[in-house]
């Protein structure tokens, strides 16, 4: 069963209508107050997509959470998740966001965004994804319509949450298989992370279920399975490098290598 097939009882409905309403106010949920109200993933991202529904606007791309075992095993998992983000979500490097005006909680991760040149199919191999994105660094900036939610906020309600999708900042977009020679070269790239150019810490994509492919194919395959489409045009922020510190004011910066440049987020009150 898909999330197709899921109809939400009034609780699920006023859920889904409450995240929306604390999407637009910032004020944020209480975690206790909706716990137990959905226990499955099917339900979970039916949750998500009226939540996305109630926005008004297309979705632009996604956001893949949950890819190393570490990540996995805090949210109780044994599967990444994803969420669905809207365009003004994403922003081109160097970004500036207020934390007063733009966000609630956010956190900061680094990671490797593919963006779709054509269709994605669930029977494209890694190969055939490699020619049909383009690749860039982005920081994402996870952030939850709940109060105090990292990293105590349920699964199911991470999920209904758009996988506690904030902001997406974009580094300069390449074709894939010119910015890797193969598949296996996107397992190898290395970032650091600066803080007002302080260094803060460093990872690697390999962290990121192995391979980031692997996190564009899991993508791609669960929407296939839920009747979506990865379409042209859409990004795809596809796992953390290294676990997420808060987001605090000042200059975040993170340095790859492989030619990604540097991806910057300048942070005010």
């Amino acid at each position: 069963m898909t999330e197709q097939n899921v109809t939400l009882n009034s609780k699920q409905e006023a859920f889904a209508q409450a995240l929306y309403k604390a999407y637009q106010s910032k004020q944020p949920l209480t975690m206790t107050d909706w716990d137990g109200v959905v226990t499955d993933d099917d339900t979970a991202y039916a949750v998500q997509d009226r939540f996305a529904e109630l926005k008004k606007l297309p979705t632009s791309g996604y956001k893949v959470s949950l890819t190393s075992k570490q990540t996995q095993d805090m949210f109780d998992s044994d599967s990444p998740l994803y969420g669905q983000q809207v365009d003004s979500h994403f922003l081109p490097s160097p970004a500036l966001l207020s934390l007063k005006e733009q966000t609630m909680a956010p956190l900061l991760e680094v990671e490797l965004g593919f963006r779709a040149k054509e269709d994605l199919k669930p029977d494209d191999s890694f190969e055939d994804l490699l020619h049909k994105t383009t690749v860039c660094g982005t920081l994402e900036l996870p952030d939850s319509r709940f109060a105090d939610w990292f990293p105590d906020l349920s699964k199911y309600n991470v999920m209904s949450d758009c996988a506690v999708g904030g902001y997406v900042v974009y580094g300069t977009e390449r074709p894939a298989d010119v910015a890797f020679a193969n598949v296996a070269e996107a397992a190898t790239v290395n970032v650091t992370l600066y803080h007002d150019g302080k260094k803060e810490k460093s990872g690697k994509s390999s962290e990121v279920l192995g391979n980031p492919f692997k996190s564009l194919a899991w993508l791609v395959s669960k929407l296939a399975d839920q009747g979506k489409v990865f379409r042209t045009g859409q990004l795809i922020s596809s796992g953390t490098f290294l676990l997420p510190p808060h987001l605090t004011k000042g200059k975040w910066e993170a340095q790859f290598d492989h030619g990604f440049g540097k991806v910057t987020v300048n942070v005010t009150d």
